[in-house]
């Protein structure tokens, strides 16, 4: 019996891929909830993507300093939050040492999505495009906890998902 468990044939059907496609399309339901009700309660979104993906469109001073991967943290201080169904990409409005920026984000583009409020996460791979390990990403200090506002020389709103891992929620 334990012989035929190891030689279970490969699956030549992409259970794997379709499993993530599942779960992006709940990342793209929860964009859809808050952009429609807000975000309820002390739910909030940490969402990482890669910078370098086709069709990301994020001011250059931003890709400039993430040119591969980046955190933004969608709680209190963001505004024109969408997903495009078509397009599959999430839009979003948010300010970067001061200065609002639009951004759009392929869903394809995401490779974590958090709510740490309930300690809920995902993590995918990039689709069409190169995967890259998060230690490559540079580190960035998180956000004081009731100040996301951006300060004048730091980006507020990118994080390392990390750093929150090891923080209990709080109530």
């Amino acid at each position: 019996m334990e012989d035929d468990q190891k030689q279970r044939p490969e699956s030549l059907l992409p259970y794997e891929k379709w499993i993530e496609q599942a779960l992006r399309h709940v990342v793209a339901q929860a964009i859809e909830h808050a952009a429609v009700h807000g975000l309820p309660g002390g739910h909030h979104f940490y969402i990482t993507f890669r910078t370098d993906h086709p069709g990301v469109n994020i001011p250059q001073r931003i890709r400039a300093q993430y040119p591969s991967e980046m955190t933004i943290v969608l709680q209190h201080q963001f505004w024109d939050l969408s997903y495009d169904r078509e397009a599959q990409a999430i839009h979003v409005g948010l300010s970067f040492g001061g200065v609002p920026s639009k951004l759009v984000i392929p869903l394809a583009a995401v490779v974590e999505f958090a709510d740490p409020h309930i300690r809920y996460g995902l993590r995918f791979q990039p689709e069409d495009a190169p995967a890259a390990e998060p230690e490559e990403a540079a580190p960035t200090p998180p956000p004081e906890p009731e100040a996301p506002e951006a300060k004048d020389n730091e980006p507020g709103q990118v994080v390392s998902l990390d750093a929150f891992r090891r923080k209990t929620p709080q109530n």
